[in-house]
């Protein structure tokens, strides 16, 4: 072929390719029915207790679109445990699918070998008392951190954290005005 027929052959294909009409793109997937439960989308900043055991204290930070509860353990009279300080938190996103995400702990073997693990947890309830959260709360683990071949299988279970009354503070006493200023 010459150069000639290239060009014009070149040229024609181009001319016909930008002369076809546009093509409409095709819709974008529909996006699921928001899951997100009926006062969940409210900001859930403050502090909560869970309802069984108030000892477990929650501080909440709520950005809109995500949660985070960061979980402590109220000061006990008898010693904590050894691994009472290990950090445990709670991440919950706001989506199409619900109010999702994970729990976030240490967990240790029978061999004692500390395993980070993480836990699906969602909301499947708020209100003006508090948060109702469904979560694994066990499973079994081998040596390895994976979760076991053989046990029991993963347990849900909800849990109830309820608000803290933010705690009132007495005004600092100024002391008590003697009879004798400005005399």
């Amino acid at each position: 072929m010459s150069r000639t027929r290239l060009w014009i052959a070149t040229g024609g294909l181009a001319t016909a390719l930008t002369a076809c009409p546009a093509r409409t793109p095709a819709p974008p997937p529909a996006v699921p029915k928001n899951q997100v439960p009926a006062g969940c989308e409210r900001n859930q900043t403050g502090e909560y207790q869970h309802a069984e055991n108030p000892s477990f204290r929650y501080q909440g930070a709520d950005d809109g679109s995500t949660l985070t509860l960061s979980v402590t353990r109220a000061q006990q009279e008898a010693p904590a445990p050894a691994d009472a300080g290990t950090a445990v938190s709670i991440v919950l996103e706001r989506t199409p699918e619900g109010f999702v995400g994970e729990t976030r702990a240490t967990a240790f073997t029978a061999a004692g070998t500390a395993c980070p693990v993480s836990f699906p947890t969602r909301a499947v309830g708020c209100d003006e008392q508090g948060l109702t959260l469904r979560s694994v709360s066990a499973m079994a683990l081998d040596e390895d951190c994976r979760p076991a071949a053989h046990g029991p299988a993963p347990e849900w279970k909800e849990q109830r954290l309820l608000k803290r009354e933010a705690q009132v503070q007495p005004a600092p006493d100024a002391g008590t005005p003697s009879g004798d200023a400005g005399d």
